[in-house]
């Protein structure tokens, strides 16, 4: 009889070491994902910053800046809920008038007439929506400034 306590006590010790090291692993694995998650979302509100920085100080068009912008948020981990084409109306407008045009490589198989007619339109574009995409700008640096220190 003491046989059998003695090996379901070691049994009942060895099962216990051994859940103690899975916390343990899922612990550090919950903490590097955190880590992993908290660093990328920090790169995405930096790259956010620099674009409407960019806008802000006319390096960059503001229908690329809005089209950037646009994706970026797209991909934040709560953009199903925060609805932020209400908050920034103006860039998502932009970007819903001229995310059919094609880029990079695709816009190389358009003649150069039809390229010129979507730069125009574009360009009419962004005469047209400046005032509001710059009003979205300032209010964006705002939010990125305090979702970066509310992650701090």
């Amino acid at each position: 009889m003491w046989i059998l306590i003695i090996c379901a006590i070691a049994v009942v010790a060895v099962l216990s070491i051994y859940a103690g090291m899975l916390l343990t692993r899922l612990r550090a694995q919950t903490k590097a994902t955190r880590a992993a998650e908290s660093k990328r979302l920090n790169y995405v509100h930096e790259s956010i910053e620099t674009i409407a920085k960019a806008m802000q100080q006319e390096q960059c068009p503001l229908s690329e800046g809005c089209i950037r912008i646009a994706v970026l948020l797209d991909n934040l981990p709560d953009a199903d809920t925060a609805n932020y084409a209400m908050r920034w109306p103006s860039i998502h407008a932009m970007y819903d008038r001229i995310k059919h045009m094609p880029t990079h490589e695709a816009r190389k198989e358009y003649p150069k007439k039809e390229i010129r007619k979507m730069d125009r339109e574009r360009e009419g574009y962004e005469v047209e929506m400046e005032a509001g995409i710059q009003t979205d700008v300032q209010t964006i640096l705002v939010w990125v400034r305090e979702q970066r220190s509310a992650a701090q």
